[in-house]
């Protein structure tokens, strides 16, 4: 802010326009604005000011209702009592449409008002990519939690007692919050024999088979304290030969990623070397290698094949590798894990893995 002469900045994680950074930089779990000046002051805006007070920390919090629950009054009514100078730069959320942008100005003629790309709130998601030792500690409970779900779901399914996706996503729903976690990390993705052939199956569940012959994914993850986990497992039973092999090519791919990881943190160079895995057996993934994870379940870093999104993996960094093939006729296979970079190498917190039935 200090370099580019920013006055005041204003975050909002409202319906429609999620923002994370603001329970990163407050603790406040529901909705509200906030507003953070130059001169090291913080001013929370909640829409339940009761949650505020139990969780939010900020120099002052005041109930969204006095601003007649309006961020354009909010602004207005924090630009007062900040003492904002007349002429300052203002930056609102890079996320406001051009039209209420056009009402920002016009509401604040006597400041600068900006609206951007790579704005504050995308410099804050930056940071957040590396995670303190406090943030790790919760994902090393929520990963615990995780894998006893891993495990418990695969038990059943050899018992027989999961047969359908719909008792497979209702085991890990009662789990997570028997075992103490916000809920699950984001719609449970449950696609049986029959359904597995898409990256997200639609609808995300339904009563169809799970576990039969064929391949079946179950992909998830649980939040635990606002931190979210994400896992894909495959299970496999009685496969056709093409089945077979997509199965070993998703392992192969798998293993080509975590040993590249481990010897040069470089997610394009991670990235394309798994491009060609999948080229070498005449297949394609359709989707990215993985994805960094925290309080947003896909945020910074990205694993890309792309030159405009490389990233080099550092100590604190939570992200996924999730290689996979899908065929219409044949179904589809892929397999996710969450790692941590840590100062000797990564640290694999989850366990999902293939399930031979």
């Amino acid at each position: 802010m200090a370099q580019e002469g920013i006055a005041l900045v204003m975050f909002e994680d409202t319906e429609g326009r999620r923002d994370a950074n603001i329970r990163w930089l407050t603790g406040q779990p529901g909705d509200a604005l906030l507003f953070l000046s130059i001169e090291r002051k913080s001013l929370l805006v909640p829409w339940d000011i009761l949650m505020a007070k139990a969780y939010a920390k900020a120099d002052a919090i005041v109930p969204y209702n006095e601003f007649e629950r309006t961020p354009i009054k909010a602004i207005k009514g924090v630009v007062e009592r900040l003492n904002i100078p007349i002429g300052s730069k203002i930056e609102i959320p890079p996320v406001t449409p051009y039209p209420e942008f056009l009402d920002f100005v016009a509401e604040l003629q006597d400041f600068d008002v900006i609206c951007r790309d790579r704005s504050t709130a995308d410099h804050a998601k930056d940071l957040r990519t590396v995670k303190d030792a406090e943030e790790i500690e919760i994902y090393h409970k929520a990963a615990d939690i995780t894998n006893k779900i891993i495990d418990l779901l695969e038990k059943k399914t050899r018992d027989g007692k999961i047969k359908t996706e719909t008792d497979a996503v209702m085991l890990i729903e009662l789990e997570s919050r028997r075992l103490g976690c916000d809920g699950a990390a984001f719609e449970i993705l449950a696609a049986g024999q029959g359904r597995s052939f898409g990256i997200h199956a639609f609808p995300a569940w339904t009563n169809a088979p799970f576990g039969g012959k064929g391949l079946s994914i179950l992909d998830f993850g649980v939040r635990y304290h606002g931190y979210n986990t994400d896992v894909t497992m495959t299970f496999v039973k009685e496969p056709s030969q093409q089945q077979l092999k997509m199965v070993n090519t998703v392992e192969k791919a798998y293993k080509i990623a975590v040993d590249s990881i481990a010897e040069r943190h470089d997610t394009l160079f991670t990235s394309l070397l798994v491009d060609e895995c999948f080229s070498k057996s005449r297949k394609r993934m359709v989707h990215g290698l993985g994805h960094g994870i925290g309080l947003d379940v896909h945020e910074y870093p990205f694993l890309r094949s792309r030159n405009d999104m490389t990233w080099n993996l550092t100590p604190g960094m939570i992200f996924t590798i999730e290689p996979g093939i899908y065929d219409p006729m044949h179904g589809g296979c892929r397999l996710e894990n969450d790692f941590l970079i840590t100062e000797s190498g990564f640290e694999v917190l989850t366990n999902s893995r293939i399930i031979w039935l």
